[in-house]
């Protein structure tokens, strides 16, 4: 057997050895030890901060996937065609939810997104956008001519009794913020929207609970009465301390499938 040595280390024909007391071996070894301990440790930080960071799990969190259409607090976003949800009834917008879901309203990325989310849920989106109640931005000025505003006016607030058209007023009430559960506000909609909802309304592509009241009522308007209509309503101001009234605070016109009488 022959050694070659370099430092402590030592070699010889059976490999490399150390060279080292067992006391040195037993530091390493504890340095080794306290290595892993440290890793580990580290890794837990590591760990903990990334949870630390998680976005909080609330409905507010929850529900920015509607804020590209709706707006974060359910406001409304510059397009047109988007309604705002915020300050809504909680049962009018949980039954728009489950239109969607069911398929009685057609919107394929809404009723893609709702297919699949139990009711419960839905009733926690309502209640959470029923609940915000964000500063509304002034009214567009109308594009249509004074006349046709006037009109509008006349059919929202008292409606045209030769023609069996109650007033928009007599359900959706005098300040048209709506009444609990069921029946909507309409401040803070374009005209473009609400003439897109009454048309569905005239043609079924849009239904309630029967007795769908806004299906009777809309198929008795004519073009220029939407316009009229959809132009009115959306040039009155929407304050962010317009609220449903209670149920029952007035008599309906007729049976409403959507609210209780």
């Amino acid at each position: 057997m022959f050694a070659v040595t370099h430092g402590a280390a030592q070699w010889d024909s059976r490999g490399w050895s150390s060279g080292r007391t067992g006391g040195q071996g037993a530091v390493i070894r504890l340095w080794r030890l306290a290595t892993v301990f440290f890793c580990i440790a580290a890794s837990s930080q590591l760990a903990l901060a990334q949870i630390a960071e998680k976005p909080p799990d609330t409905m507010a969190a929850r529900t920015l996937a509607c804020a590209p259409c709706h707006g974060a607090q359910g406001q409304g976003t510059k397009d047109v065609y988007f309604p705002r949800l915020a300050g809504k009834p909680a049962g009018y917008l949980y039954n728009q939810l489950e239109a969607f879901k069911d398929g009685r309203r057609h919107y394929p990325p809404m009723n893609y997104l709702l297919e699949y989310l139990p009711d419960q849920y839905l009733m926690e989106i309502a209640q959470h956008f029923a609940a915000q109640h964000p500063t509304n931005e002034p009214p567009p000025i109308p594009n249509v001519s004074q006349d046709l505003l006037r009109q509008g006016q006349s059919l929202a607030t008292s409606g045209a009794m030769d023609r069996q058209i109650p007033a928009c007023a007599s359900c959706h009430g005098v300040q048209f913020a709506g009444m609990e559960p069921g029946i909507p506000g309409l401040l803070g909609l374009r005209a473009a929207y609400i003439s897109a909802q009454l048309g569905g309304f005239r043609y079924g592509t849009r239904t309630a609970l029967a007795p769908d009241c806004m299906q009777i009522v809309a198929a008795r308007l004519t073009e220029d009465d939407v316009k009229a209509v959809a132009a009115y309503l959306a040039s009155l101001p929407a304050s962010p301390d317009s609220v449903p009234a209670k149920v029952g605070s007035w008599p309906l016109p007729f049976a409403c499938g959507s609210e209780p009488q």
